[in-house]
């Protein structure tokens, strides 16, 4: 699995600047969130409690309320001020809560949520097994999880312009592989996990213009070892030049890998992890039940 650490502390920082304005450049969200609802179409059963973890400004929210309007739905994220913006997505005709929590720490007893729904979140946390753990006891037996998350070749273009100025640093956030989200999703105990992954790309009329983007939509460089000192002119004059050799067809192009998983919560007493041990639960009848 990939080694690298994620500044959570930045990532809040970050999304709590951009919540104003993150609107203003989410077409590219808007097309995942899309394509997500409708993996949505295999949850068959109405659920009583829908969680959105990394809501954002809750549009994704808005659309879950919508779809099930008798559901709870809970908006949750890290940034407050995104919530606050959600607020307007939140109506008096299909309201839905909104909590500001870690996706690391939900605050949700265990086996409380029907259907779990995070879009392009995860990528944020750098070690996925105890994010996919927290899913895995939240989530009711036969519970569903849909979620989208960045995969390692998004921003390759971005990513190969800094490695031309800076070979010291890293300049763009590095995402997690299919495979590893496979793999971590199975050793948290969800059942029948099910991933495909696709390739999307924006174009831009110069590489300043998706750099605004990106700073709009909070999506900054978290990587622990990134520089903390401000970025030389020098370095980014030749991050520039660099990517300026990659246009096609007169733009700059941006690819972004789209890792989307679906998955189940375990049956009624199959064993979930927790950190190094496994925790199996089952009514307290049953219990009494084997008793001689």
């Amino acid at each position: 699995m990939s080694e690298f650490r994620i500044d959570r502390q930045q990532v809040q920082r970050a999304f709590a600047r951009a919540a104003r304005v993150y609107e203003q450049h989410d077409a590219l969200q808007r097309e995942v969130q899309s394509r997500l609802l409708e993996r949505l179409d295999y949850c068959e059963t109405a659920p009583e409690r829908v969680l959105d973890v990394g809501c954002g400004t809750g549009r994704g929210a808005a659309l879950l309320k919508r779809r099930w309007p008798q559901a709870q739905v809970i908006a949750l994220d890290l940034a407050l001020p995104m919530l606050r913006v959600a607020r307007v997505h939140a109506g008096l005709e299909n309201p839905f809560d909104r909590v500001c929590g870690d996706a690391l720490r939900l605050p949700l007893p265990d086996a409380s949520v029907d259907v779990l729904h995070s879009s392009l979140c995860i990528q944020w946390c750098a070690t996925p097994l105890p994010l996919f753990e927290e899913f895995a006891r939240v989530l009711r037996p036969g519970g569903f999880l849909a979620l989208t998350s960045f995969g390692p070749d998004t921003l390759h273009e971005l990513r190969g312009a800094w490695a031309e100025a800076d070979e010291m640093h890293p300049h763009v956030s590095r995402f997690l592989d299919m495979h590893d989200l496979g793999d971590v999703a199975l050793a948290a105990g969800l059942r029948d996990p099910v991933l495909d992954v696709e390739h999307l790309r924006t174009l831009y009329d110069s590489p300043r213009e998706l750099l605004r983007e990106l700073k709009g939509l909070g999506a900054t460089n978290a990587d622990t070892d990134r520089e903390r000192g401000l970025t030389g002119k020098r370095r980014f004059a030749r991050m520039l030049a660099a990517y300026e050799m990659q246009r096609v067809q007169g733009r700059i192009p941006a690819t972004w890998e789209v890792v989307a998983l679906h998955a189940w919560g375990a049956p009624e007493g199959q064993p979930r992890r927790s950190g190094d041990a496994e925790i199996a639960s089952f009514p307290i009848e049953r219990l009494r039940g084997s008793r001689r």
